[in-house]
């Protein structure tokens, strides 16, 4: 990625790293092991692993996806299988109460996360993880992002962005569990400092064409999935690794819509 500060470009690699899903190659080893291409792999005994340290809510489980693991090339299937299987499945909780404001201070950096405590806003962590070409305001210790490029993964296309009020919102953050949505299922049992954590968790943010994300608004998987359907495996799977690790639940029509787009997906084959 290149990053400029003042007239000083610099090139890095988008950092993808952190959104591993808790090092899905060794999980998925762990878990399935690997597979001939096209051989379907069956998830016998679910291992979630919640990231953070966050006590469970008072949710159960009322049923668990019974079927064949996915079969296609993608090395987190076979860990976001497993972990879909352990998720809770319930109807929404009534939306009573919320708001923004439940989760705290929008883009706050004292939150227990990663890049957390780090002296810049989530929002500017994000994108400069994101984003390619990026210039950085002098002056703000490398926080600021004034411009860049996104390959945004909802879409399939290239984004310019140029930071000021008329056109900041060309590229917003996502959050891939909408704070409603996780509010409606199970986050009101969340300490206030676990929901503002849950809410600039770099796992459950991705920068993105701004339009597409008015679209999305605060839908689930059974109601809305990214445009680009090569990108619709990682998000899943992002959308379970984040429900798994803040022991939030699924309602039984967003189940079914993951295990669909799991069942396109795949594992990794031997070497």
């Amino acid at each position: 990625m290149r990053r400029t500060v003042g007239t000083i470009r610099h090139n890095r690699p988008m950092r993808r790293g952190r959104l591993a899903l808790g090092a899905s190659v060794v999980a998925v080893a762990a878990i399935a092991g690997c597979a001939a291409p096209g051989d379907p792999v069956t998830v016998t005994s679910p291992d979630v692993t919640a990231v953070n340290d966050i006590p469970p809510s008072s949710a159960t489980s009322s049923s668990s996806v019974e079927t064949t693991a996915p079969t296609a090339l993608f090395p987190d299937a076979a860990l976001a299988w497993s972990q879909l299987q352990a998720l809770p499945v319930k109807g929404r909780a009534p939306k009573t109460g919320y708001s923004r404001a439940q989760f705290g201070q929008a883009w706050s950096d004292d939150v227990n996360v990663d890049d957390g405590h780090n002296g810049c806003d989530t929002r500017n962590d994000i994108l400069r993880r994101d984003l390619i070409d990026i210039v950085l305001k002098p002056g703000t210790r490398g926080c600021v992002v004034l411009s860049g490029t996104l390959h945004d993964p909802y879409t399939d296309k290239a984004i310019d962005f140029t930071r000021g009020e008329a056109t900041s919102s060309a590229i917003q953050i996502d959050h891939v569990v909408a704070l409603s949505d996780a509010w409606q299922k199970g986050a009101q049992q969340l300490t206030p400092q676990q929901r503002i954590d849950f809410a600039n968790d770099p796992r459950n943010l991705q920068a993105t064409d701004g339009p597409t994300n008015q679209k999305k608004r605060d839908g689930d998987a059974a109601t809305w999935l990214p445009p680009n359907r090569t990108y619709r495996c990682t998000y899943a799977s992002r959308q379970i690794a984040v429900k798994a690790a803040y022991h939030l639940w699924v309602t039984s029509a967003e189940r079914d819509a993951l295990a669909r787009i799991l069942g396109t997906c795949s594992v990794q084959p031997c070497a």
